[in-house]
């Protein structure tokens, strides 16, 4: 029985390290990606929308996580519910990210393949 209590005390402060592990990696991310993101701007670089949704996507990828692992050690319902929240507003804007990479890829490759044809239409 001491085993098992130590065991759960251990694993409990192996979950919170974890969280703050995966917290800190996550804003580090987001925060670098808004920075690279500003200077794409400053330099007009047509891929700063998707590099800085890239970077704000993998960043909540990291805090989902973290709060995944809340989950193994709330104690209360209350809890449980605001963490299952927190849950679901995060994968709710992780699909939105996505969703406006996959369209900002279709952009990109839209707006190539039209300068293709009009660089073969000028050599022509």
């Amino acid at each position: 029985m001491v085993i098992l209590e130590w065991l759960h005390e251990v694993m409990g402060y192996l979950v919170e390290i974890a969280i703050l592990v995966f917290e800190f990696i996550g804003v580090g991310v987001i925060i670098y990606s808004g920075l690279k993101g500003f200077v794409y701007y400053i330099t007009k670089n047509p891929n700063m929308k998707l590099t800085l949704a890239q970077g704000l996507a993998i960043g909540l990828e990291f805090k989902l996580g973290s709060e995944i692992l809340k989950t193994v050690v709330v104690r209360e319902w209350q809890e449980i519910v605001t963490v299952a929240g927190i849950i679901a507003l995060r994968a709710a804007l992780t699909f939105l990210i996505h969703w406006e990479i996959k369209e900002e890829h279709k952009d990109l490759q839209g707006n190539a393949e039209s300068n293709d044809s009009e660089q073969i239409n000028e050599n022509e």
